[in-house]
């Protein structure tokens, strides 16, 4: 482990591809969006969410390289060694995190909760997105209000992290959560798990085909565990107890 300005990181060595991991606190948060919120979806109740232990989160989402280094190709619609990985369904993602586990002395890769994904976008914050109210292709990779976006993805720093080294969790491709999408409690829950039944998985963060209410960080959605789209990518997650 080593420490920056942003704190502790660790780094994974997929056949010579460094992925950098960022140590989370635990804590507590309102997950979802208040009432307020403009553009915010019924699905969006919000609830206090403790998260009683830390946990690792990649500073940025699955590389081609990285899934290349486990997997020998890359299925990316938008190509490029330092782009993110899309094109990759739920399924596709376990099969990448066996294989990728099973190149590390110690393993542990797994997808993130959902709550474990909110907790680490907001980074303190209780705004829209990490950096405020507002969006623009500054600081996301979207579509804005007039129809207009880049057309592609990004590389994964190519725009600005949040306070805890964080690259784009708002934009450039949804990421897969483990979860199965449920309803939201009312009351506060510590370490919320996935509910037991449904087919639909978890995607959060928007992508450079989404308009900006898409890209906030309470927005939720989902796709079938088998979907692949030039959108969905992963961002890799750690247990503290996986060290």
């Amino acid at each position: 482990m080593n420490r920056d300005d942003y704190g502790l990181y660790r780094d994974v060595n997929l056949a010579g591809i460094i992925h950098r991991m960022r140590w989370i606190e635990p804590g507590t948060f309102m997950m979802g969006s208040p009432e307020d919120e403009l553009e915010r979806f019924e699905n969006e109740t919000l609830h206090q969410v403790t998260l009683t232990k830390g946990f690792w989160l990649a500073e940025t989402t699955c590389t081609q390289a990285a899934w290349r280094a486990a997997m020998d190709e890359s299925p990316s619609y938008c190509k490029g060694d330092d782009r993110p990985v899309e094109r990759v369904s739920w399924k596709d993602c376990q099969d990448f995190l066996k294989r990728a586990n099973a190149m590390l002395h110690d393993g542990g890769l797994r997808l993130p909760t959902e709550a474990e994904w909110e907790y680490a976008c907001r980074a303190g914050t209780a705004t829209p997105f990490w950096f405020g109210d507002e969006i623009t292709a500054e600081q996301v990779n979207h579509v804005n209000r007039n129809g207009k976006g880049r057309g592609e993805t990004v590389d994964v720093k190519a725009l600005p992290c949040n306070a805890w080294g964080l690259y784009q969790m708002h934009g450039n491709v949804w990421e897969w959560c483990q979860d199965r999408l449920n309803h939201y409690p009312v009351r506060p829950v510590n370490d919320p798990c996935s509910a037991e039944e449904g087919c639909g998985r978890v995607v959060r963060g928007g992508s450079w085909v989404s308009w900006s209410w898409l890209c906030r960080s309470a927005c939720r959605d989902w796709y079938g565990p088998r979907d692949c789209y030039d959108d969905l990518g992963l961002r890799l997650a750690r247990s503290a107890t996986e060290e």
